[in-house]
């Protein structure tokens, strides 16, 4: 599939990077394979890019020193940087020792992912994760919220005109053997596919490692290993429920959340989407916004004992925290779950988030003011 997204601009995360280099150094430019790592960093002015899966490149690095002698740019860009022998040692010097100059090293998981990062580079980098595209971008890329629903928010697949079958399957292939095996040695391929099915399938659920176990055919202690990866590699967003200690809370068992709304669909053999398929992807456009807000909020879901629940809560401050509730159709709205919520954390901010068009609005719902809004109003709204 050729790459369709090149030239369409992306402001946001371009001020993400510039946002991390006033803090740091080294911007570590994270997300899944076919993200759009490659296309967004390929038009950054005053930059050195360089691909590291290529021999030649591997070579010219082998010695930090004198490559980094011969970098004239303010902006050196080092893409697929865990294929080199020892990563860590070039960023390292770079940032040590070229304090005029601005590093973006990109790569499919976290840091420290793989051994060949012997120094996670403390102090000296801040991460992107680069989510599929959001909300706020679809006007720039000219596709509407359906097709950004069914199709996925990786670029190439979104703006190809059908749902690309054969896409998904594929790159479920090469994210294994580029990403998974590569770094975490997982020997048993069709389990750990069966697993990510399963889990593609039931995102936004519940876990229960013994179920997920039986049902994978996997023993128990081997799925934690698992979902450890595909925490590691993006794949999946695990949530954990937010509690305050009240003996009614669900304390322990996360919701797990696939990264793109394109693979859910695809899993559960979707060829259109029907209005419970729409609200439940929505709820995966909502939380890719939630976490590339700020520094990265830490998210979580809310549920109780009587099966109450609120989407996705942010602690925002000392027994403050904002509650956010997804809605298809905003009219919809039953503030239920969300008082029960409140009585037990009255402080913080709710949010109702649907797509809806034009500014945001507020509803009274008892002595609560509810702020109706969608996904692309929540940056501005979060920072106020």
């Amino acid at each position: 599939m050729t790459n369709l997204a090149r030239q369409i601009p992306r402001p946001i995360w371009h001020e993400r990077l510039r946002a991390a280099h006033r803090a740091a150094p080294i911007a570590w430019l994270t997300g899944v394979r076919r993200v759009g790592k490659s296309t967004l960093i390929a038009d950054l002015p005053d930059a050195t890019i360089l691909n590291c899966d290529l021999p030649s490149v591997v070579t010219r690095l082998a010695d930090p020193e004198q490559f980094l002698t011969s970098v004239r740019t303010p902006l050196l860009v080092l893409d697929e940087v865990h294929q080199l022998p020892d990563p860590s040692r070039l960023l390292k010097i770079a940032a040590d020792t070229r304090p005029d100059l601005r590093v973006i090293a990109t790569g499919s998981s976290t840091l420290a992912a793989t051994s060949k990062f012997r120094d996670t580079l403390t102090g000296r980098k801040r991460s992107v994760h680069l989510v599929p595209v959001l909300a706020e971008e679809l006007g720039a890329f000219g596709v509407d919220l359906e097709r950004r629903l069914l199709h996925g928010g990786l670029p190439n697949p979104m703006l190809a005109e059908r749902p690309p079958v054969d896409f998904y399957g594929e790159w479920a292939d090469s994210f294994y053997a580029r990403d998974v095996q590569e770094l975490f040695r997982v020997e048993k391929r069709s389990a750990f596919l069966r697993l990510l099915e399963i889990l593609l399938r039931n995102s936004s659920g519940l876990v229960e490692l013994t179920s997920l176990a039986r049902e994978a055919g996997l023993s128990r202690p081997t799925v934690g290993t698992y979902l450890d990866a595909l925490q590691i590699t993006h794949a999946v967003t695990l949530l954990r429920p937010y509690h305050g200690g009240g003996t009614q809370e669900i304390t322990h068992q996360p919701k797990a959340y696939a990264f793109d709304t394109g693979f859910v669909a695809w899993a559960n053999g979707w060829s259109e989407l029907h209005a419970e398929d729409r609200g439940r992807l929505w709820e995966h456009v909502v939380l890719e916004t939630l976490l590339t807000t700020s520094d990265g909020p830490q998210v979580h879901h809310w549920r109780d004992k009587q099966k109450r629940e609120v989407d996705f809560v942010i602690p925002t401050g000392r027994d403050r925290v904002d509650a956010f509730e997804c809605k298809w159709n905003p009219d919809a709205f039953d503030p239920h779950a969300l008082t029960a919520f409140r009585d037990r954390h009255p402080k913080g901010r709710d949010f109702v988030v649907a797509p809806i068009v034009g500014e945001p609005y507020a509803r009274r719902f008892g002595s609560r003011t509810v702020t109706i809004a969608n996904a692309a109003h929540l940056r501005k709204l979060l920072a106020g």
